[in-house]
């Protein structure tokens, strides 16, 4: 379907798609990493700048920490940025729980905007993105996260505590976690995980009331951490 197209110069690629992979969430990073590799090689682009937005938040919502496969397919978009060149727009706030096209295109255009800005008409300087999440470090009972793309700061959009951050040991059994942004750190813990091992943030289909921004307005993606080292 894309063979007809490669004659045809383009700056660089949209893409809007996942929700029909959900059922098999965890080899979606190989999949779309394979597309976008081959449609650089077809256009004999290999730097050709290529856009997605990640699934926005859809279905009912939970009151406990649960298992998602809309959370794991949002992980392998957002571990998919490995590859240069590549953008995601999160969209974690903008779906409705009923309608799994979200009406809210404007606002995925808008972020989508700021990324071709950087990754297509190279404004370095911009801040193109939400937080993302780069490492964990397990200081006592505390989880410290570090981020890429906090802009000029994190913030807990609306004021008030951050929400949708869970914490779990070794067992992976998953707690609401307290989270207080420190610097460009947010700090994770609960009474019950001696030692943290896992946290998620905005781990559901619908994790609703995710609020972990940057002061520019855009939103952290979601994400699972993996085992960090502890230190004193």
């Amino acid at each position: 379907m894309v063979a007809p197209l490669l004659p045809y110069a383009i700056k660089g690629v949209i893409w809007f798609q996942g929700e029909s992979n959900t059922g098999k969430p965890q080899e979606y990073q190989q999949l779309f990493s394979a597309v976008i590799t081959d449609w650089r090689k077809q256009w004999q682009r290999p730097t050709l700048p290529f856009l997605y937005v990640q699934l926005a938040n859809f279905m009912a919502t939970k009151s406990q920490p649960s298992e998602s496969n809309w959370a794991e397919l949002r992980e392998s978009q957002r571990k998919t940025l490995k590859l240069p060149n590549t953008a995601m727009a999160v969209a974690i706030d903008v779906g409705e729980w009923n309608d799994i096209h979200p009406l809210d295109k404007q606002t995925v255009g808008k972020r989508l905007a700021l990324a071709a800005r950087q990754a297509a008409y190279g404004e370095k300087k911009l801040v193109a993105s939400g937080p993302l999440y780069q490492s964990m470090q397990v200081k006592g009972n505390k989880a410290v996260l570090q981020f890429s793309n906090v802009g000029s700061g994190l913030v807990a959009k609306g004021g008030g505590p951050l929400k949708q951050f869970a914490v779990a040991g070794a067992d992976k059994k998953f707690v609401w976690a307290q989270a207080r942004i420190e610097g460009n750190t947010v700090v994770v813990w609960h009474d019950q995980v001696p030692v943290p091992a896992f946290v998620r943030y905005a781990w559901a289909d619908n994790p609703e009331g995710a609020n972990l921004y940057n002061k520019e307005g855009l939103p952290a993606s979601p994400f699972e951490t993996t085992v960090a080292p502890a230190s004193p």
